[in-house]
């Protein structure tokens, strides 16, 4: 929800002027930092897509990653029911934690299905630097056919092992079948969030 036309209706009193804003990654849902924001600084962050905040230490504006490189790319903003916090949805450049850590909540557990983008990172960098001829940068070198092979043969696993009485295999079989299918969607420069958005929008009510 965009809070262009809204700044004003946000509870600014209760913290003196300063609003707390928690950074979620916008693909893995994880919390990767909270910090505050003026109205200056939500102003900013809405203008440029770029998330930037109000230093409480140096009472000034500043961006993240202004001077590292690892920016927040803004996605989208929203206000709690209280209108007192702020989500922000944002696209990490890098690292957001100072200490080099792609969070600053970095001994907290991660989200579970978070992995599958981490994944799918994995699969995109095999596929624009190959990794010593690994078997996933073969897939994404090779043929289209290959790695649509794959995703069949795989399909047929996860289906036999459905008839079984085996749930770990199951789960095995399933596993193979994700990796080829989000390698499949890789080689024709696709990946899972593309897939996401159908499923989102076929549910709409």
């Amino acid at each position: 929800m965009s809070l262009t036309n809204n700044i004003q209706e946000l509870d600014w009193q209760k913290g003196e002027g300063l609003i707390p804003a928690i950074v979620q990654d916008s693909k893995t849902g994880e919390v990767l930092m909270l910090a505050y924001m003026n109205q200056d600084a939500l102003q900013a962050s809405l203008q440029t897509g770029k998330v930037t905040f109000f230093s409480r230490s140096r009472q000034q504006l500043w961006q993240k990653g202004e001077t590292s490189g690892n920016v927040l790319e803004l996605v989208s903003i929203s206000a709690d029911c209280d209108g007192d916090t702020l989500l922000v949805l944002a696209s990490p450049a890098g690292p957001t934690c100072h200490k080099g850590d792609k969070t600053c909540f970095a001994s907290a557990p991660e989200p579970g299905f978070s992995w599958l983008f981490e994944l799918d990172q994995i699969i995109e960098e095999r596929r624009q630097h190959d990794q010593a001829g690994s078997y996933t940068a073969k897939l994404l070198s090779g043929p289209v056919e290959r790695a649509a092979q794959k995703v069949g043969e795989e399909g047929v696993e996860v289906a036999l092992a459905a008839m079984g009485s085996d749930p770990a295999k199951l789960t095995e079989e399933a596993a193979d079948l994700l990796f080829h299918l989000m390698t499949l969607l890789r080689h024709q420069n696709q990946q899972l969030e593309d897939v996401i958005k159908v499923l989102r929008q076929r549910h709409k009510p």
